[in-house]
């Protein structure tokens, strides 16, 4: 049995999943876990070139159905490149976004069909799949206000609030029927009361499912 998790952080543009990922990563090494972090899309050499197209070429303007293909290229690089070589060998993986949000923006978000996501998914993943996923809830105006503080906003962020607001309700429906394995965090005003309680839930669940080599 793996002795690893796999752990991942998702949610609406300025929600702070980053920053948390990262504190998180660094209190789990702390406390012993061999910890590998990584992102989507980005985490492989050929990530980061998928990365920019997707998020920083305005020249590069891909159709739906070509975006959703290049987030799961990426996937499907990340997952036989960091992911699954981590796991095997009893690592923890912490990553910045893995497919809910492909669900949540190219499926709620986009409008494309659901199932057919789902298929193309299950091919990349491979049977890798989250232990579990920790979705940082944030309102709209919120979110994108604080993501437009930074230097500069990427393509996925410039998209209309309609949206926007129908990826957050992605995300939330994606909750409610996988309550097991993704959990809602409501983003606080106060960012260590926020981590706080992504600390406490990770922890929680690490605990109930220590896993032995």
């Amino acid at each position: 049995m793996k002795k690893g998790f796999f752990i991942t952080f998702d949610g609406p543009e300025g929600s702070g999943k980053s920053t948390h990922s990262v504190r998180l990563k660094d209190d789990l090494t702390l406390d012993g876990y061999d910890v590998i972090y990584t992102r989507e899309p980005g985490g492989t050499l050929l990530g980061q070139k998928i990365r920019d197209v997707l998020l920083k070429n305005e020249d590069i303007k891909p159709g739906k159905q070509a975006e959703l293909l290049l987030f799961e290229a990426d996937r499907a690089q990340h997952v036989e490149e960091i992911i699954k070589p981590a796991l095997d060998k009893g690592k923890t993986v912490i990553c910045d976004r893995f497919n809910t949000a492909t669900f949540a923006y190219q499926g709620y978000g986009a409008g494309m069909d659901i199932n057919m996501i789902r298929s193309i998914d299950d091919f990349v993943t491979n049977g890798i799949f989250p232990d579990i996923t920790l979705i940082l809830d944030i309102e709209v105006n919120m979110g994108l206000s604080r993501a437009g503080k930074r230097c500069s906003a990427d393509k996925m962020e410039k998209r209309p609030y309609e949206f926007h607001e129908r990826v957050r309700q992605g995300y939330l429906d994606i909750a409610k029927k996988f309550p097991k394995k993704v959990k809602v965090i409501q983003v606080k005003n106060d960012i260590d009361e926020t981590y706080k309680f992504i600390k406490n839930e990770v922890y929680d669940f690490i605990g109930r499912n220590k896993r032995s080599g």
